[in-house]
């Protein structure tokens, strides 16, 4: 049986708590989450600044950093989209595709690994890695530092950020890992809900929290502040394609991780369709249905996932429920206007 510890009002694993609370440092005391949410716990080698705050919103939203220059982070994490880029899969350089959906960058803050299977352990990790795919961004991480470089305006925003005006690759990750923190959702009806004000949540929603919590038990999964364990499960999603997408297996190499991904947030759920990690439900509808089923079986089902025996009305409120987890605090953020020259 596998014990997990709550820290903060979110549970996660025993190893990743120790790692965690070694690497990372205080909450920045000069931000404020929204209502709902825990401080954020900045590391301790990447401490929030606002410069870097800002260099990091540049960089996410600036496309030379591809090969061609047509694709930055936010052409498939996109605030139209909710972060997201609302494809089954993500389209990249040249028009090619992906084979996952691109999951919201909304309060990634609180995650403890990266991507659908957590092949990278930060977002600082993360915000490296499809600069050099060849099918996301297509670059290098030389030929990003290279491009950056030929980009006189950004040496002093570097500066202002680092102290100095070295234009290097985790500099770049450093600042961009930073501005995805500040994209935080809460004060949802549900948080609003919880905080004493009843009349924020519709009596459908209501009766859907019940579901939830009670009845499907989404909570043994779907769990604490942010609605995530951070934790992996095998739903049987695309386990009956010719060629499964084998997920978590290929990080861990542990047999009981195949057909595993991340159980993602909850927040914002509304706002970040398609679904799933092949983005094959168009509906949250779809997917209560799904679950209502138990998943689809196969060799290394998860545990926890049964048949539910849900009724109409059930359905209909939970998923009234998951729309009550939407909130505020990244629409405040816009795109830049004009980028470095």
């Amino acid at each position: 049986m596998q014990y997990r510890v709550r820290w903060a009002g979110v549970l996660i694993a025993p190893v990743l708590f120790l790692s965690y609370t070694l690497a990372f440092g205080q909450s920045a005391k000069a931000r404020k989450e929204p209502l709902g949410l825990v401080p954020v716990i900045w590391p301790a080698d990447n401490p929030y600044s606002v410069e870097k705050a800002e260099l990091g919103r540049l960089l996410y939203f600036d496309p030379r950093i591809s090969a061609d220059g047509a694709i930055s982070c936010a052409t498939c994490h996109d605030p139209k989209f909710a972060y997201t880029d609302g494809a089954p899969v993500s389209t990249g350089i040249k028009g090619q595709k992906g084979g996952r959906s691109a999951p919201t960058v909304i309060n990634r803050a609180y995650s403890l690994a990266q991507f659908w299977d957590g092949r990278a352990a930060t977002l600082e990790s993360q915000a490296v890695g499809p600069m050099a795919n060849p099918i996301e961004m297509g670059n290098t991480h030389e030929g990003v530092v290279a491009r950056l470089r030929s980009i006189p305006g950004y040496k002093p925003l570097f500066a202002k950020a680092f102290g100095n005006g070295d234009v290097t690759l985790d500099n770049a990750a450093l600042a961009i890992a930073t501005f995805e923190r500040t994209i935080l959702s809460g004060n949802s009806p549900y948080d609003r809900y919880k905080a004493g004000n009843k009349a924020a949540m519709t009596v459908s929603q209501i009766r859907g929290m019940k579901v939830y919590f009670d009845k499907a038990k989404c909570d043994q999964c779907h769990e604490g502040v942010n609605f995530t364990s951070n934790m992996y499960a095998n739903l049987g999603v695309g386990t009956d394609k010719e060629t499964p997408d084998e997920g978590r297996i290929k990080v861990t190499g542990d047999p009981k991780d195949w057909g595993a991904f991340k159980t993602p947030t909850l927040r914002e759920i509304e706002h970040t369709a398609p679904y799933m990690h092949d983005g094959r439900f168009k509906t949250l509808e779809e997917v209560v249905d799904f679950y209502d089923k138990g998943g689809l079986p196969n060799k290394n089902l998860d545990e926890k996932i049964k048949k539910l025996n849900l009724t109409e009305t059930d359905k209909k409120d939970l998923v009234a429920f998951l729309k009550a987890l939407s909130g505020e605090g990244w629409q405040q953020i816009k795109p830049p206007t004009s980028f470095p020259q």
